[in-house]
């Protein structure tokens, strides 16, 4: 597993100083970036880096870090939500900048943020049944285009406290990139199993967070507690078959400092046993979890258990064991 960073820091300070006019018209506060979602910068790509770019140099990085040969790669997913179009697939973008042989499928999953994990159950079920022997499942995220649109738009003539509260989500985002090999545990007993995972869906809420190339309106408080429900009805379920307590970590969807505590306290998960990446990321989509994750793997030693928790906009919620 191997990431890609974007290189250009943003401060949530400097994106407060450009929304100063309207924070001083609309009454609102400066520092809620930072105080409330804890988030204090995140990175965009810089001029002429694209977040294709960043998804095939991670998917590079972990193609050679892996030793796999990328003539045996059967599989390529890309799970970015970022895209520039409709169609062709994101995927046969990156396929082409890595260079992947023409046997090698490849494919878009979008779900929003599940999207990545998503991936890797799929590519596991595939190894699982024969049909190949390695795949690679790369994400590759750019907040830039939706957050200079989200900034012009709310220093509009008109905006009101209202429209900034809807686009707050919008101003948490980060850009980067994370790519993933999976293959037979058979041949692969020194790699890092994947155990067994866990969905469950609240279509319901669908329309709690919608969002395009320009803009993303979400409703704050309605997706958390939405958003922690389910994942608490997840928790109770698969608890008859699944002992969750005392994982060597719980890699949660980073969103915000308030969603991480809201999920550890009615979860009954050890803070001090999940990672967080937001502070200086920020919300990478679903390129987060695995993001997170990587920046772990010099800390975990043969034994522990990884529980990687996704959540989407949608909703759809899933956890995913890892025996490391």
């Amino acid at each position: 597993m191997s990431t890609a960073d974007a290189s250009q820091v943003v401060t949530s300070a400097a994106i407060d100083e450009q929304l100063a006019d309207t924070y001083r018209r609309t009454r609102l506060r400066p520092g809620l970036l930072e105080k409330l979602a804890g988030i204090r910068e995140r990175r965009w790509w810089t001029d002429g880096v694209t977040f294709v770019d960043g998804a095939a140099t991670a998917g590079a990085k972990a193609i050679s870090e892996s030793g796999v040969d990328p003539a045996d790669v059967g599989l390529m997913v890309n799970t970015s939500v970022s895209r520039r179009w409709l169609e062709p697939s994101t995927a046969v973008a990156v396929h082409h900048a890595l260079g992947l042989p023409s046997s090698c499928q490849n494919f878009d999953i979008t779900n929003a943020c599940l999207g990545f994990v998503n991936g890797m159950e799929l590519a596991g079920a595939m190894i699982d049944s024969g049909r190949l022997d390695y795949a690679l499942v790369v994400n590759g995220e750019d907040a830039r285009p939706v957050q200079e649109a989200t900034i012009a738009r709310l220093n509009a003539e008109g905006t009101g406290a209202r429209d900034v509260i809807a686009q707050f989500a919008t101003l948490t985002l980060g850009s980067g990139a994370v790519a993933m090999v999976l293959g037979r545990a058979d041949r692969h007993p020194e790699g890092h199993r994947l155990v067994a995972s866990v969905s469950r869906a609240g279509t319901e809420h669908h329309e709690l967070c919608v969002g395009d190339n320009d803009m993303m309106r979400t409703d704050l408080k309605g997706l958390l507690e939405a958003g922690v429900a389910l994942s608490e009805e997840l928790w109770a379920e698969a608890a008859e078959e699944f002992d969750w307590r005392g994982m060597s970590r719980y890699v949660v969807h980073q969103v915000s400092q308030v969603h991480t505590d809201t999920i550890c306290a009615r979860l009954g998960i050890d803070p001090g046993r999940v990672p967080r990446t937001f502070p200086t990321r920020g919300n990478l989509g679903p390129a987060s979890v695995p993001f997170t994750l990587a920046g772990e793997v010099d800390a975990l030693v043969d034994g522990d258990r990884v529980l990687l928790m996704g959540i989407g906009s949608g909703l759809n919620a899933c956890c995913l064991e890892i025996a490391w």
